[in-house]
């Protein structure tokens, strides 16, 4: 009897050293994708910028200097993208390690500033990635095994993700591969799949375009030929609307590019996000 009641008393008691969940914030939806598809049930994930929402203009609340202060890795995209973030890591005195996934990443350069945007090639995206896993690896040596591994399940996705890409863009007549889009999200993407992007703004979505920039948007379409205008999921889509009522350009759809996103959405991952803006160019100049 006595050892029946040991090991019932074995079996509830908690474990002795139950291994702490390693808390991790990410800037934004994207970044807390890979950081999710990584860590897994062994990391406490929060996401500062959130579904459908613009990191270019985010205004921190109180309540994320708290939650920086309680992480021990921030994971960052750098590159401009967060401009927001050093004054929030100072003011949440976080003693946290900031981890800046693009540092391996080449930028690519629009006007003076670089283009933060480098996760819209699946090359890049597999640099941060990797980036995520050592920085993973690095604060929970324990679990270090475990991120390695995830992460090589996760990077072998990511690579038949590229070659379906690949693959699709192929089908599309070279002289058709143009499309104008909000802002300048897609020239990562450009540069590794052959699509030309066309944006009357710039990296951000914080500047507005002037009436000359449109006039010579408008003007473009019209000589070029383009057969297809997109919106955003995280952009105002009045000015897209007009640029397409003017030059009779199709509307093609909405591309995800700066954020995820809900549940609910046509994009809640990284994965769902690229087949998805694949699948909306395709249909829009493929024929």
């Amino acid at each position: 009897m006595r050892m029946i009641l040991l090991c019932v008393l074995l079996l509830i008691a908690p474990p002795l050293h139950a291994a702490e969940r390693l808390n991790v914030v990410a800037s934004f939806s994207i970044l807390a994708d890979f950081v999710r598809n990584v860590g897994g049930d062994r990391v406490n994930l929060t996401t500062l910028v959130g579904a459908d929402s613009d990191v270019h203009v985010y205004t921190p609340a109180p309540a994320d200097a708290k939650r920086v202060a309680a992480a021990k890795l921030v994971i960052v995209n750098g590159l401009g993208l967060e401009g927001w973030l050093p004054r929030l890591v100072q003011s949440a005195g976080s003693k946290a390690k900031v981890v800046t996934v693009s540092a391996g990443i080449t930028p690519l350069k629009l006007g003076a500033a670089a283009d933060p945007h480098a996760w819209q090639s699946i090359p890049s995206a597999k640099i941060y990635v990797t980036d995520i896993a050592n920085a993973l690896a690095a604060a929970a040596p324990d679990d270090a095994d475990v991120f390695r591994a995830q992460a090589k399940a996760y990077l072998e996705k990511l690579d038949t993700l590229d070659r379906e890409v690949r693959e699709t863009v192929a089908k599309i007549p070279p002289e058709r591969r143009k499309v104008i889009s909000t802002h300048d999200a897609f020239g990562y993407f450009s540069a590794e799949y052959g699509i030309r992007f066309i944006a009357p703004l710039g990296v951000s979505t914080e500047t507005e375009p002037s009436a000359r920039d449109i006039a010579a948007i408008i003007g473009q379409i019209k000589a070029q030929n383009i057969p297809a205008v997109f919106l955003e999921n995280i952009s105002d889509d009045r000015l897209i609307r007009r640029i397409a009522a003017e030059t009779g350009a199709k509307v093609g759809g909405t591309l995800i590019s700066d954020g995820l996103t809900g549940e609910k959405g046509p994009a809640p991952t990284y994965i769902d996000m690229v087949r998805h803006n694949i699948k909306a160019l395709t249909s829009a100049l493929d024929h």
